[in-house]
């Protein structure tokens, strides 16, 4: 059984973003877990869980923004270059997505009432969340809508300003970039101006979980990239600082900014503080390189398999399987405990699988 689930670990991992990698999938898992309990004790909870999925949009820019970055500053950026841009991001995240989407449907089409396989087809083209509340079926979707939409809208940007001004690489990155933050920034604020929210669902669904909304926190990774790239000597001389700032930041962010719904920081500015400060670790966490020992195996492990856990752990183990597990127990609190711990079991065991035996095999076709 152990062997059946053993991974392999590369030896070209960064230990340190899968430090970040780790604890934002841990997050987001957690966050999902809370389901099982009263809001009282949910709310509690909540205190120990930063947004994992604002965690992961700039750690997947600076990485995916870096990789670009260098295919721009090594070739002619032309549509061949975006073409196998695209089919390498593509391999990466669409086959999990498509094949747990599928799946879902299928279950949802045979065993729920009143579902339409017509309503999943908007699901297939990354078109549920533009700018518009996601639907309440398959919810944590909404995430890798945004990231589709950027990394097919960015590089295309990206070559309009190359090949109309005849720029570097460099500037239009620049560019690129500042125009993608100022213009969701923006996006959010005239929205913010335009509807009065009820409640933190409503927030939710109208400002967090939206393309248009969000667009720009992935784009802060690609800054990061950029400024690792073009003034590498200036992205680590101040990395503990930086480091400092960001984690302060974050948790400024969380615990001590108290305002309103309707305000402009929850509307509009505390998606950016949230990247800022993500940002703000990358510096000090590229530099450790490696670790050692079970805590960096387990670290590791779950970095790898964190995108499985992300598309597996609500609507199919929460939702799908744990919810129908028949446990009747005079105490309703080992009940609870016990769905607990077999929410965590099938998401782990079935995400290993998941990579293992599906991402791994189909990652590797975009090379062949």
């Amino acid at each position: 059984m152990i062997s059946f689930l053993k991974i392999d670990i590369a030896n070209n991992r960064i230990f340190g973003l899968d430090i970040l990698r780790c604890l934002a999938i841990l997050f987001v898992v957690f966050g999902h877990g809370n389901l099982f309990f009263s809001s009282t004790t949910a709310k509690y909870l909540d205190y120990f869980v930063l947004d994992g999925v604002s965690i992961f949009f700039v750690l997947s820019g600076y990485l995916i923004g870096g990789i670009l970055i260098k295919e721009l500053e090594n070739k002619p950026f032309s549509k061949e270059v975006l073409f196998s841009f695209w089919k390498r991001r593509w391999y990466r995240t669409l086959p999990n997505y498509f094949l747990v989407l599928t799946f879902l449907v299928f279950l949802s089409y045979s065993f729920s009432n009143n579902f339409q396989i017509a309503n999943s087809i908007k699901y297939y083209i990354f078109s549920q969340n533009l700018y518009y509340p996601h639907p309440n079926w398959f919810p944590e979707a909404w995430s890798l809508s945004i990231e589709e939409w950027f990394y097919l809208i960015v590089p295309i940007i990206l070559l309009i300003i190359i090949k109309s001004f005849n720029t570097s690489a460099k500037k239009a990155i620049l560019i690129t970039a500042v125009l993608v933050i100022l213009a969701a920034t923006l996006f959010r604020y005239i929205k913010s101006l335009e509807i009065v929210l009820e409640n933190s669902k409503d927030w939710d669904i109208n400002f967090r979980k939206q393309v248009f909304t969000r667009i720009d926190s992935i784009m802060y990774g690609v800054t990061g990239s950029y400024i690792a790239y073009y003034y590498n000597n200036l992205w680590y001389k101040y990395k503990k600082i930086m480091f400092a700032l960001g984690l302060i930041l974050l948790l400024y962010n969380k615990f001590f900014i108290k305002s309103d719904l309707n305000s402009l920081h929850a509307c509009v500015f505390t998606f950016s503080l949230n990247s800022i400060g993500t940002l703000l670790l990358l510096p000090f966490l590229s530099e450790i390189k490696t670790g050692k020992g079970k805590i960096y195996k387990v670290v590791t492990y779950i970095s790898l398999i964190s995108y499985s856990m992300y598309l597996l752990n609500l609507t199919l183990v929460k939702n799908w399987i744990v919810s129908n597990i028949e446990i009747d127990l005079i105490n309703s609190y080992i009940t609870l405990l016990i769905k607990y711990i077999l929410y965590w079991f099938f998401t782990i065991v079935l995400s290993i699988l998941l990579y293992k035996y599906f991402e791994i095999p189909t990652t590797k076709l975009r090379d062949r």
